[in-house]
């Protein structure tokens, strides 16, 4: 699939939003998109399964009560999946009792959010959960996964030394237009490597890509 539309302030962070209720999906899509950030939608956890197949997102955002496959069903899936098992999870949902709270982090959601909510504190919860996503996977002593659950590229990549340097940069968390800086080149250019990388990989977005430079040293 083709890579994924870059957006510098938010370095690329796309977002699966997965709720039956249209309203808070159009008010909840508006505002994070307003704040950079990639998002797509799905109105239930057999709908998002169906997205997963085809690419991974940095985070996903998750109603609890849902027809066809609610919320614990759809993470509790995630979480067994090795491609997505690493995706932070917040829950949205109307329940708000301590034991809600319990059984939602209990099934693997990172975050868990009682409506209505406050837009600002949504984001900055989004922001939180994926610098310690990001976090995690920088810090190389954490990730101790067998071969079944790295990330799996073709073995024949080969990477040429200015896509070995963008990919570093890439791995420690630097934006398209911070690499492209440090690089003094355009961000067109970084973004046109970031893309041969995706397209040689078969991966499906930047995070992808550091994950796997990370696994195999090469950052």
């Amino acid at each position: 699939m083709p890579p994924l539309k870059d957006n510098s302030q938010k370095d690329n962070k796309h977002l699966l939003l997965v709720d039956d209720d249209p309203n808070l999906v159009l008010l909840v899509k508006d505002y994070l998109e307003f704040q950079g950030y990639d998002v797509t939608t799905a109105e239930n956890g057999k709908e998002a399964l169906e997205i997963l197949t085809k690419e991974i997102p940095d985070m996903i955002i998750c109603d609890v009560m849902m027809p066809e496959m609610d919320g614990y069903s759809l993470i509790e899936k995630v979480r067994q999946d090795a491609r997505t098992s690493w995706v932070p999870v917040m829950f949205l949902s109307a329940k708000g009792q301590s034991q809600d709270r319990v059984k939602g982090l209990n099934t693997g959601a990172d975050v868990y959010m009682v409506k209505p909510f406050e837009p600002e504190e949504l984001v900055a919860q989004v922001e939180s959960s994926l610098k310690q996503a990001s976090r995690l996977m920088r810090h190389k002593g954490n990730i101790s996964l067998d071969d079944s659950n790295r990330i799996q590229v073709p073995s024949n990549v080969e990477l040429t030394p200015t896509e070995t340097k963008v990919v570093q940069l890439v791995a420690q968390g630097l934006s398209n237009r911070d690499v492209a800086e440090k690089l003094s080149v355009s961000q067109r250019t970084i973004e046109s490597h970031v893309s041969n990388m995706l397209n040689k990989t078969n991966l499906h977005n930047r995070t992808e890509l550091a994950r796997w430079a990370i696994e195999n040293s090469i950052a």
